[in-house]
């Protein structure tokens, strides 16, 4: 990138497969041929923010995520894989109903992806939660499967992760968007906070047990990035409507990356004059 374009901080939030939507958002700075110098992550926006740190586009992107959590059958297969992988574990200790976050990012990373942060060819700032301090860590070095394991790995659902001297959770549980972390020597800030908003379920009323669960956490999301974002204010906040995606529901991926594709277009005009607006602020004006 030009010396006289910004330096671009992209925050990438969490918030499990409503996080695909993230997608069509690189797929457009690509193609305005903007390449961020920061890219901050937290839980999936840190699993696919890595991958784009790593030089996959966000075609790479798309077309990897169609390919391994395209259909119920593909990810079953590859969790019952996991599951027999492990099955001296589950013979010694009996069959644990939470997922291993380590070897979930393994079984659904290409098979090159980078082992270390240095390796990345953007810096990347991975959030996940220390469960026994209350406080927020942030890796950008050393070993990156772990540190992204750390970051997804959803209280109950995955079992914690030990990395690094830490107990680690989701790292939603303290910075679903980390925008402190992508505002690190940059000039432009885009947050893209995936939460997802109240809308669909306003007048919903027979709320399952796991809608309750999956709607406190984002509930308590929602108050975080407020306070995130008024510490961290982005010169670009996008929040895609995905409220009618379930948490878990991967494998309506197409769907998911289908419905956010629709603002793509917008995303690139707003960002481009942002982008133009910034240029000619700083150019000097020169002498007649």
């Amino acid at each position: 990138m030009s010396a006289s374009y910004p330096r671009i901080g992209v925050a990438l939030g969490g918030g499990s497969a409503r996080g695909l939507t993230h997608i069509p958002y690189i797929e457009a700075m690509d193609e305005l041929g903007l390449k961020p110098s920061v890219i901050s992550g937290t839980s999936i926006g840190a699993l696919i923010g890595a991958g784009w740190a790593s030089g996959m586009s966000g075609r790479d992107i798309r077309e990897h995520a169609f390919d391994v959590l395209g259909t119920m059958r593909t990810i079953a297969g590859k969790l019952w894989a996991i599951q027999l992988r492990g099955i001296g574990g589950i013979l010694k200790n009996g069959i644990s109903m939470q997922l291993d976050a380590t070897t979930i990012v393994d079984s659904f990373t290409p098979p090159n992806f980078p082992l270390e942060f240095k390796d990345l060819k953007i810096p990347l700032y991975v959030v996940a939660t220390d469960f026994q301090s209350w406080h927020q860590v942030v890796f950008n070095s050393g070993q990156l499967r772990p540190a992204i394991a750390g970051s997804i790995a959803i209280p109950s659902l995955f079992k914690p992760v030990t990395y690094a001297n830490h107990i680690l959770v989701d790292g939603g549980v303290v910075n679903p968007l980390p925008l402190d972390q992508a505002d690190i020597d940059t000039d432009f800030l885009i947050g893209i906070d995936v939460n997802g908003d109240p809308s669909e379920g306003l007048t919903k009323t027979d709320h399952k047990a796991l809608d309750i669960w999956f709607g406190s956490a984002q509930i308590m999301m929602h108050s975080l990035t407020a306070h995130m974002m008024a510490a961290y204010p982005p010169d670009m906040y996008i929040r895609p409507h995905v409220a009618s995606f379930g948490a878990m529901e991967f494998w309506r991926v197409r769907e998911i990356v289908e419905h956010a594709e629709k603002e793509k277009d917008r995303f690139k005009r707003i960002l481009h004059q942002k982008v133009e607006d910034w240029i000619a602020d700083r150019q000097e004006v020169l002498p007649s």
